[in-house]
């Protein structure tokens, strides 16, 4: 399997990893297929993003997809985030091998659970595409921390 050197680049040296003090949305998604999860912190202010972070318990490609998106989403709107694709962060990547395409769907669809609690602790209305994604989720992720696998 062969990565492109921005993805080695992001994986081994990966940008914005942590988490977010006092951060207005916390997203986590949970890969079906691979069992690798991402958590991703967003700031918001002025209906911009100002400041996201990442943690990510997975392969390289799912590392290097959680740090290009935080980079990719710094400055834009709620609306414009939700916009970034996986073929968006692929694309940024300079490619990824077909098998690890479905990692960079953790950090588009963690970064949309983030955007999801951020409407949702300010009362403002929900897309029914964020809120169908946080309910298929939802059960995946609570039997697993009642495994006590979530780490992240």
């Amino acid at each position: 399997m062969m990565y492109s050197d921005r993805v080695i680049e992001h994986y081994r040296n990966p940008r914005n990893v942590g988490e977010v003090r006092d951060a207005d949305g916390l997203g986590i998604y949970v890969s079906e297929s691979c069992g690798d999860i991402t958590k991703f912190w967003i700031r918001v202010e002025g209906g911009r993003i100002v400041e996201a972070k990442f943690k990510t318990q997975g392969c390289a490609a799912s590392i290097a997809s959680g740090s290009m998106l935080t980079g990719m989403v710094v400055g834009k709107t709620l609306e414009e985030a939700q916009k970034i694709t996986k073929a968006d962060v692929v694309l940024a990547l300079n490619g990824l091998p077909e098998q690890k395409i479905h990692c960079s769907l953790l950090a588009t669809d963690a970064l949309k659970d983030a955007i999801y609690e951020y409407l949702g602790r300010k009362g403002l209305p929900i897309s029914k595409e964020l809120q169908e994604k946080h309910e298929s989720v939802k059960p995946q992720i609570e039997k697993l921390k009642a495994m006590g696998y979530i780490t992240i």
